[in-house]
């Protein structure tokens, strides 16, 4: 599990290495991705919630990543060049970070009829069933949605190492039958 201020020390050194001074760094509020290129602000940045679980080579990887989308253009994405440039950084990921996500700070937890368990950081738009049960839409595995209050209390050990924040007990986990958006 990596120190915050570490983070940002490696962040900061990779953009006096590679990019011109109008580059920043910042910690962001992102759940599910683990960092971001921001061309118009000329920033980079990485989810504290993810750094924060994340072990170091994970994180500085994560920085690898960004730094090549700095260094290819706003027109790259994932592609060839994208690549070439990542991979000359030291860069041996792929496009997207396998690891965990913030669960815990999804707002919106969905269950399904056979118990399988869904989160959302926003609101569900339309109905959708369990991707577990069925590949294709079906009425029979409707997950049933809840909203659930996240706490500043909850964002605050989000931030901590995985190891540091206990499991809620199951008897404290609430009942999502029969609960529908739709």
């Amino acid at each position: 599990m990596s120190d915050l201020d570490r983070v940002r020390v490696w962040a900061e050194a990779l953009i006096t290495q590679h990019l011109d001074s109008s580059w920043t760094f910042a910690f962001d509020h992102a759940k599910v991705r683990a960092g971001l290129c921001d061309f118009t602000r000329k920033r980079i940045t990485v989810s504290r919630y993810l750094a924060a679980r994340f072990d170091d080579e994970e994180n500085y990887q994560t920085l690898l990543h960004e730094v090549a989308h700095a260094l290819a253009g706003p027109k790259e994405g994932h592609n060839r060049r994208w690549l070439s440039i990542a991979r000359e950084l030291g860069y041996i990921g792929g496009v997207r970070h396998n690891g965990e996500t913030a669960r815990e700070l999804a707002a919106w937890v969905g269950m399904c009829p056979a118990g399988h368990t869904v989160y959302r950081h926003r609101k569900p738009s339309r109905a959708t069933s369990c991707l577990k049960c069925s590949p294709v839409y079906n009425e029979a595995f409707r997950i049933g949605w809840m909203r659930r209050e996240v706490t500043n209390e909850m964002r605050a050990a989000a931030m901590k190492p995985r190891e540091a924040t206990p499991a809620p007990a199951r008897s404290a986990q609430p009942s999502y039958q029969g609960e529908s958006l739709f």
